[in-house]
């Protein structure tokens, strides 16, 4: 899922990796001939694994934003353990990605949206930790509209970077939206107005941070492909209205595997289990026949599972729920699908990292 806001880096990456690349390049060209992915839509085996931390930074907006639906003082958010556990993934991932070339435009947008999410939460924390926290003191009773509208556009916030990078987003329409919907007058004023200064200094400072990297962006860095290449056992039943964008390239006319196509980042888990459900089988994903890593949400004992466990974190504002981390065979990969949804609801699946 390669749209996080260090994009504008990627240039410099780019000729880090190079020299690697260049190396490497007899050895790789070699293994993409005996695959049935085409050669453009081939991506490197180490991307499934450095996908993680970016898209860490979608799993802990959504937390945020149900811990706000869910009525959680904003003041007692651990933001500061979600710095932890972004940098202990990526120390994590690293540890894997040690045996692959080393991925010099990848390592330096995750090391950049890491320092630019550390500055961010940290501080935020400070703030919500000490005026935050005081403010939120002085309420009541129940949510002030402002704090509603901070739970709806938190919400709002993590649908739209499911799909579409965060710069994207548009900050000044959820300001306007701030000041010209929500209510001024009313009871708990010291709340209400420590609530709109807090949200208007975000939406204004995020406005102009994404106005900055989407330039950069567009004028430097050319936009990933929208979809996977994959290889599957067999095609699936079509399904116009729910799965529309699962292309067929060539193959199964007599019963070969067939060479498609499928949308990336949050639609590919759902196109995934829509496939573990009708029995097929992954061959091969973006050229790659080894592992790939997903994510699943779990409650008590961890369940038995034919992947590897790479690393897992608790769900910090869900006592006893955790996320686990599985490094499992592309071959494997559905029958793994297939298990978590035949679990009764022990096993949630959270995210598969399609390279």
């Amino acid at each position: 899922m390669q749209r996080a806001f260090g994009a504008v880096v990627r240039a410099v990456g780019l000729f880090i990796g190079l020299s690697v690349s260049l190396a490497c390049a007899c050895a790789g060209i070699a293994a993409a001939a005996e695959l049935q992915t085409p050669v453009d839509h081939v991506r490197t085996a180490d991307q499934t694994f450095l996908t993680f931390p970016e898209w860490y930074l979608v799993h802990s907006p959504a937390e945020y934003a149900g811990y706000l639906e869910g009525k959680g003082q904003v003041s007692a958010f651990p933001l500061f353990s979600h710095i932890g556990q972004f940098w202990q993934s990526y120390a994590a991932v690293n540890r894997e990605i040690a045996r692959y070339p080393f991925n010099g435009g990848y390592q330096l947008m995750v090391i950049v949206i890491g320092v630019s999410t550390t500055l961010e939460y940290g501080l935020k924390g400070l703030y919500e930790h000490t005026l935050g926290r005081l403010a939120e003191a002085t309420r009541s009773g129940a949510a002030v509209p402002e704090e509603q509208f901070a739970a709806r556009y938190a919400r709002s916030y993590v649908d739209f970077i499911r799909v579409d990078p965060w710069y994207l987003y548009d900050f000044w329409s959820r300001l306007r939206e701030l000041w010209q919907s929500v209510p001024i007058r009313g009871p708990d004023l010291v709340r209400r107005w420590e609530r709109r200064f807090a949200l208007s200094t975000e939406l204004l400072v995020k406005a102009g941070y994404a106005r900055l990297i989407k330039l950069g962006s567009e004028s430097i860095y050319d936009a990933p492909k929208p979809v996977t290449a994959v290889v599957v056992s067999r095609a699936p039943e079509p399904d116009p209205a729910g799965h529309a964008e699962f292309h067929v390239l060539s193959g199964g006319a007599d019963g070969s595997p067939v060479v498609a196509t499928l949308p990336r980042y949050a639609a590919f888990s759902d196109y995934s289990q829509w496939l573990a459900r009708q029995g097929i089988d992954f061959h091969e994903i973006a050229g790659n026949q080894g592992e790939i890593l997903i994510s699943v949400l779990v409650s008590g004992d961890a369940p038995s599972s034919a992947g590897r466990l790479v690393f897992e974190q608790p769900i910090l504002t869900q006592p006893g729920r955790r996320r686990l981390v599985v490094a499992i065979a592309v071959a494997q990969l559905t029958a793994e699908l297939r298990g978590a949804q035949q679990s009764q609801g022990r096993i949630a699946l959270e995210h598969v990292y399609d390279y």
